[in-house]
């Protein structure tokens, strides 16, 4: 049996890597799934965008919601601490939060009141509750809109919240 000279089997391994680095080339000898896994990503990529910008845009809207009832709350929390002052209590609303869009409106007030199972039932001051004189509450609200950053088929573009908290003084 007769050998294969050195020289032509340096050729012969020379030929078999070029025709396997030509046959994955030119799509043959792979398996055909390379780049699919790219290919799919840059289809899913736009929407996984498209859904985490919606997801912030709206998350955004109910952080301003909290923003407006907190800012609420400072302004009955204000009178609790200091007493009636309306132009107080609302720069206590206006300043509560970094949210430059809220306003004391309506004007903060006071009234006389009895507790009840449902809230407070506005009476004269002069009255009693069960026996025991009518209570001095405070009133305070806000008010903010929000739009969103996108237009959203179902959902409409702006939101007006409005938050009131009342509280008794004495």
């Amino acid at each position: 049996m007769m050998q294969a000279s050195p020289v032509h089997k340096r050729l012969g391994i020379r030929k078999a890597r070029i025709s396997q680095a030509c046959g994955s080339f030119f799509g043959q000898g792979g398996s055909g799934t390379q780049g699919v896994s790219a290919v799919e990503f840059g289809f899913i990529a736009p929407i996984l965008v498209l859904l985490s910008v919606c997801t912030a845009d709206l998350g955004l809207g109910a952080y301003r919601d909290m923003q407006v009832q907190n800012a609420a709350q400072a302004g009955s929390q204000y009178a609790v601490a200091h007493g009636f002052n309306p132009s107080a209590m609302s720069n206590a609303v206006t300043s509560a939060t970094t949210f430059a869009g809220i306003s004391a409106s309506p004007a903060p007030s006071q009234f006389c009141g009895c507790p009840s199972s449902t809230g407070v039932t506005v009476v004269a001051c002069s009255s009693t509750c069960s026996g025991a004189p009518a209570g001095t509450y405070v009133t305070a609200s806000a008010q903010a809109t929000y739009t969103t950053l996108l237009t959203y088929p179902l959902l409409p573009k702006t939101y007006n919240f409005t938050a009131q908290s009342t509280v008794r003084i004495q």
